[in-house]
């Protein structure tokens, strides 16, 4: 293990945190579920290290494996499990989407690639190439599924201001 990338990593972790975990319950909307992954995917970031070659490249190459793990929850979950909100322990963190979550609940509507996009694009603001890099698709394609879920929120905002 270089101590450059140890000490990078340990940094980026420490840094970004917040961003992670924000990013992680724009997918998942569990409070629970999004600190897992985070910590999941800080682990696996961790016993991976060596796969980092360019360390100018860490956030994408960090957000893929949080991407990933993220999207492997999603595939896990077979059943819900309800919790009264007072069982709740109040936490550092708070649900990062405001509380009237029209938008937030239309971009969870779209299908699963393109609101990966739309998250990437607008809630951590990456840039296309960036996202063709995390998602491991063509920029083109990044392209295209941005525009189409644009496309598709303003019609379906429209719509509901027209109402």
């Amino acid at each position: 293990m270089s101590k450059a990338r140890e000490a990078l990593l340990t940094q980026y972790f420490t840094d970004e945190q917040a961003r992670f975990y924000r990013l992680a319950y724009s997918y998942l909307k569990n409070r629970e579920e999004a600190l897992d992954a985070v910590q999941t995917a800080v682990c696996r970031a961790w016993e991976q290290q060596d796969r980092l070659r360019d360390p100018d490249a860490v956030r994408t190459w960090f957000y893929r494996i949080l991407v990933n793990v993220c999207m492997d929850q999603l595939r896990q979950r077979k059943w819900v499990t309800f919790v009264p909100p007072e069982a709740l322990d109040a936490g550092s963190y708070e649900d990062p989407l405001p509380a009237d979550d029209s938008l937030a609940a239309r971009v969870d509507a779209l299908p699963p690639e393109i609101a990966t996009i739309i998250r990437l694009r607008f809630y951590e603001e990456l840039s296309l190439k960036e996202i063709s890099a995390v998602t491991g698709i063509p920029l083109s394609t990044v392209k295209t599924r941005l525009y189409t879920g644009l496309k598709k929120l303003r019609i379906s905002l429209k719509g509901a201001y027209d109402e």
